[in-house]
């Protein structure tokens, strides 16, 4: 395969970053590829395990001459990250991300970038709930789907680029509007992260009055729920804390919903029962039918990729 990017950086070193260099390597997609991450525990990780071609001790020197930047730092992070590196960032380079949230990326990066830097904000819909950098693996985007949300006036070339790299290393790409992939997401990952943060919060004050059964004798629901609730933590309070509108609007609609099978549940309403929950096991079949998950327990999410 031809080179897209003769030098990436990738900025933060855990699931994501580490999966995109694996993936890149695995594609000869890209040449050189430096990282940088805060903990030097974590940049001594990953050069223990060959995560990067060149790990450096500071931010500027991993961006500095880069083609590509990505920000694989959490959302509130994301802002004195691209006020550090601007200074070195190379006319003609293009800067992305991999936050789950758009909007707030990107009033948080764009007013500092210099002239002549381009910036493609991108979300690759795919991960587990392992953080670090021995967390990644190469196929970890096969078949996923990578959302960029340029912005007004993005250069076409630079969006193009990125999108082949993207779809170089497995991912379906499509483009959508920050906003719209904001509430989108919102519905497919944010409220739901929320939900089941909630109901393993229940069960853990719940585990407390009852010896820890809820722990032992825990269904396949329960542990589906604390799998999403494994997830880092750092990232979910700024995806919540910059996603707020459109979570809180679906939340309403989510307690809305709550209340009207609480009422059938009260009343003994069979039929509205059975209709329901008939029209949602209708969206797990599209999903397994899209090629976006299994039926295997572990959601195809393991690290063989199978």
């Amino acid at each position: 395969m031809a080179v897209i990017y003769d030098r990436v950086a990738l900025i933060g070193l855990g699931l994501i970053a580490s999966s995109m260099f694996w993936a890149m390597k695995r594609a000869g997609a890209v040449g050189e590829i430096t990282g940088y991450a805060r903990s030097a525990e974590t940049r001594d990780t990953a050069r223990e395990i060959g995560l990067c071609d060149r790990v450096c001790d500071s931010a500027r020197a991993a961006a500095e001459g880069a083609d590509l930047v990505v920000l694989a730092v959490p959302v509130g992070a994301m802002e004195a990250v691209i006020r550090d590196i601007a200074p070195v960032l190379k006319p003609g380079a293009t800067v992305t991300d991999v936050g789950s949230v758009k909007r707030q990326v990107i009033e948080a990066v764009g007013p500092h970038l210099p002239e002549g830097v381009h910036f493609v904000p991108a979300h690759p819909l795919a991960g587990t709930e392992h953080s670090g950098p021995r967390s990644g693996f190469a196929t970890l985007f096969d078949n996923r789907y990578c959302l960029l949300t340029p912005v007004e006036g993005a250069d076409a070339e630079a969006t193009d680029r990125l999108m082949r790299l993207w779809q170089a290393i497995g991912a379906n790409v499509e483009t959508m509007d920050p906003d719209h992939h904001d509430l989108v997401l919102s519905v497919t990952s944010h409220t739901p992260h929320l939900i089941a943060y909630t109901m393993v919060g229940v069960a853990d004050d719940l585990s407390r009055v009852t010896d820890s059964e809820v722990i032992k004798y825990s269904a396949a629901g329960f542990r589906d729920f604390t799998r999403i609730a494994a997830s880092d933590p750092t990232m979910w309070r700024d995806v919540f804390l910059n996603n707020k509108e459109a979570t809180l609007e679906i939340l309403g609609r989510f307690t809305e919903e709550l209340f009207a099978l609480q009422r059938a549940i009260r009343t003994g309403d069979g039929d509205l029962l059975f209709d329901y929950f008939t029209r949602t096991r209708e969206i797990r079949r599209g999903i397994i039918e899209a090629g976006q998950d299994t039926d295997a327990p572990d959601f195809g999410r393991s690290k063989s990729g199978s």
